[in-house]
């Protein structure tokens, strides 16, 4: 009892994170996972030298694990902690929708998976952000997420 006690009164104090603290934690994350790949593809990318076309051209070659990457990166630190280091970092955090709660394993998949797309279709799901109250991007809607400072 008390501690449903304590969650209620959490949840009144919630303030949804702004914008300029998400931009923040995207641009932090999304450093964070370039290096990562630049590290784990380091010897392919150097044996192309100079060369701009080849070097894209290896980082396409790697695309699909590229993608595994971000969607395992995000989901983990989502479902885990409750934000992504970007997100630590910005002193936000995603709670889950209905309860306020901890988000849950397959909406924290959902959202990673959403995400994806929303870069590959140019952002229009962080777009979507700008036009609704709760500030949710389309990821947040489908994996019915909300994103508030910690």
């Amino acid at each position: 009892m008390i501690e449903q006690s304590n969650n209620q009164n959490d949840s009144n104090n919630l303030e949804l994170a702004s914008f300029g603290a998400r931009i923040k934690a995207f641009i932090i994350d999304d450093l964070l996972v370039t290096f990562i790949i630049a590290l784990i593809f380091w010897d392919n990318i150097v044996a192309q030298g100079d060369d701009f076309v080849a070097v894209m051209a290896v980082i396409n070659s790697y695309l699909v694990p590229i993608i595994l990457l971000k969607i395992v990166y995000h989901t983990f630190f989502v479902w885990y902690y409750g934000a992504t280091i970007g997100k630590y970092v910005a002193k936000i955090k995603v709670i889950d929708y209905d309860d306020f709660g901890k988000v849950g394993f397959i909406n924290a998949l959902v959202r990673s998976f959403t995400r994806i797309l929303s870069e590959m279709f140019f952002y229009l799901g962080f777009i979507y952000a700008f036009f609704n109250d709760g500030r949710q991007t389309f990821q947040d809607k489908l994996g019915k997420t909300l994103v508030v400072n910690a």
